[in-house]
């Protein structure tokens, strides 16, 4: 009985988030209402970590910002807010979170491009 209850509290999957993966550059076009209007705001940057957990599943974002200021922003898989998300491209990555970059700037923020052949 309570694994009915529980089930009938989960957030539906939203279809419009691929499958990721720690170091992708991605590209999440976000839902913003401001007043009565609504619009689509694109966030783009690294995801460093990723958590799962069902309707608590997130994923975190990194970007560098004018300035050479990093803005992180985390966003629920399951929101309804995420109208698409688009990976431009795989890195490689050898860490689950990629807290290390936060400390990188210019050349040593890179990642290598991985190609799957």
């Amino acid at each position: 009985m309570t694994d009915q209850i529980m089930a009938s509290l989960n957030a539906a999957a939203n279809p419009n988030i691929p499958a990721l993966r720690p170091g992708d550059t991605v590209s999440v076009h976000v839902k913003i209402k401001e007043g009565e209007r609504e619009r689509i705001q694109e966030f783009k940057g690294t995801v460093i970590r990723l958590r799962k957990g069902g309707n608590e599943a997130a994923f975190t974002v990194r970007r560098m910002a004018s300035n050479g200021i990093g803005v992180e922003r985390t966003f629920m898989m399951r929101s309804p807010r995420i109208d698409k998300v688009v990976v431009e491209r795989h890195n490689v990555v050898r860490r689950a979170q990629l807290y290390f970059m936060r400390e990188r700037t210019g050349k040593s923020a890179r990642l290598k491009q991985k190609f799957d052949n």
